[in-house]
């Protein structure tokens, strides 16, 4: 019997806009060294999906097999960075704050849509891969991710500092420079991700990357390889990289 713990649905969104550079920026977090999870870490922005998302899901769903994951994914990216994707229509600053501070406060999210007159574009919202570790953590989660555009004009985003002490905008290649360099800690799922996303050039060559793949559940397993523990995951999901060596995986 598995002495893991069972995992907790969760979503993430891995929200994207142009840079002068070419290639893409993602908002990033990095999450408080104090957290149960990933303490420390450089992530996108998500959490758990919960009973007040399907509760939403169940009535503006229309039919969409992901739609409370997504309503986590946007709930989570509004209360974590206070960027709001995907709101119709398309809320000013002051409208954000305001329903960041209520969710921060308690509000279920399904009454902030109502008491405001939003409609929520969940279609902006791609899946884009899923993932269920089998790692030895105090919390373990079964998530999807999503890639979405963020929303024009948005302000600047803004940690949440119960959860992370700095939210920022870097393309992939530059997260990734910043963890080999030792200045950053990325944790197994959040790497292969980023390399996959740093090989595409814009929001819609990850949208066309993601229908090339369709999104399967990726439970890394360990495979020894020439007197070595390697972490590996699927070779037909996408990524470029499918296989790290366990001691480096474990550190990162």
């Amino acid at each position: 019997m598995s002495d893991l713990p069972d995992p907790i649905p969760a979503a993430t969104l891995i929200l994207m806009r142009s840079s002068s550079t070419g290639a893409p920026e993602l908002l990033m977090m990095e999450r408080t060294k104090s957290m149960a999870f990933a303490g420390g870490a450089l992530v996108f922005p998500g959490g758990r999906i919960d009973p007040d998302d399907h509760v939403l899901a169940d009535r503006i769903g229309g039919g969409d097999e992901h739609a409370a994951a997504k309503i986590a994914a946007l709930r989570e990216t509004i209360e974590e960075t206070g960027i709001a994707p995907a709101l119709i229509p398309p809320p000013d600053h002051h409208l954000a704050s305001q329903i960041r501070q209520e969710l921060e406060d308690g509000a279920p999210f399904s009454a902030l849509v109502d008491a405001f007159g939003l409609s929520l574009d969940l279609s902006a919202f791609t899946p884009f891969a899923r993932w269920c570790p089998t790692f030895k953590e105090a919390r373990r989660f079964d998530a999807f991710f999503f890639v979405a555009e963020a929303p024009h004009g948005a302000a600047d985003a803004t940690a949440a500092e119960a959860e992370a002490v700095r939210t920022f905008w870097a393309t992939a290649r530059q997260v990734l420079d910043e963890a080999d360099a030792g200045r950053a800690r990325i944790i197994f799922p959040t790497r292969r991700n980023l390399e996959r996303l740093a090989r595409l050039s814009s929001i819609e060559e990850a949208r066309a990357d993601a229908m090339r793949h369709p999104v399967q559940k990726i439970v890394p397993w360990i495979e020894e390889r020439s007197g070595e523990q390697w972490l590996c995951i699927p070779d037909d999901a996408g990524y470029p990289v499918t296989a790290e060596r366990l001691e480096t995986a474990r550190r990162t």
